[in-house]
């Protein structure tokens, strides 16, 4: 009878396991991540500023159920983009629903579902997600009128949801990326309330490795 109920578990357990990982598949298929990074793959050693387990701690499942946020901030080419998807990939593993969309991609369905009145309705596809990643956010300055698109997204989904981001940009210069002082303010309230903020300095893998092909070449020369 032992063996009975020891095969059984076995099996429920299998089930279980391929049940698990179909939905983390399906997940990350509709999460839309460009990259399917882990941590594992990140070269701390090329940023020996950057405490890893700072930034590991985040990899767990307490921030998401906390609603809590993560600013990931730097210069180009530090891997921000690396380590956002990288926790969003940890969140859905763990059962959390992900999202990913640049700033500007965000700000442009926004103002195309606002022309054609289902601005709610496309609000919304921001709003579920358990996990939102927001890249790049100061690549482009945006008009008054888009800042107000990106707080309605920051306000609605303040402690209801955790937001992953992405700048290149301090926060003392938000003023500028928005157009607007008092909005940024407001959008900066809203997200750091509740808010793990990493700061990543130094110089870029793309950098580097251009460098690094240049030199190797400079020397078959």
């Amino acid at each position: 009878m032992r063996t009975a109920f020891h095969l059984l578990d076995l099996v429920l357990s299998e089930e279980l396991a391929v049940r698990d990982d179909r939905r983390f598949r399906n997940g990350l298929r509709l999460s839309k991540l460009p990259h399917h990074k882990t941590l594992e793959d990140y070269d701390f050693s090329f940023q020996p500023d950057l405490d890893p387990r700072k930034v590991k701690d985040l990899a767990t499942p307490s921030f998401v159920e906390d609603k809590a946020n993560v600013a990931l901030l730097g210069p180009p080419g530090v891997g921000k983009t690396h380590i956002a998807a990288a926790l969003a990939v940890a969140a859905c593993r763990a059962g959390y629903s992900i999202y990913f969309t640049s700033l500007d991609d965000m700000v442009r369905h926004l103002k195309a579902a606002e022309d054609q009145g289902r601005l709610i309705s496309k609000l919304t596809s921001y709003l579920r997600p358990s996990v939102l990643v927001v890249d790049e956010v100061g690549c482009q300055p945006l008009e008054r009128a888009e800042a107000n698109l990106v707080f309605q997204v920051i306000s609605k989904r303040y402690e209801k949801g955790s937001i992953i981001l992405t700048s290149n940009k301090t926060f003392s210069e938000w003023g500028q990326v928005f157009g607007d002082e008092v909005l940024a303010t407001a959008i900066l309230d809203r997200l750091l309330h509740h808010c793990e903020v990493v700061s990543i300095n130094g110089d870029g893998y793309r950098l580097k490795n251009r460098l690094q092909a240049i030199e190797r070449d400079t020397d078959v020369a």
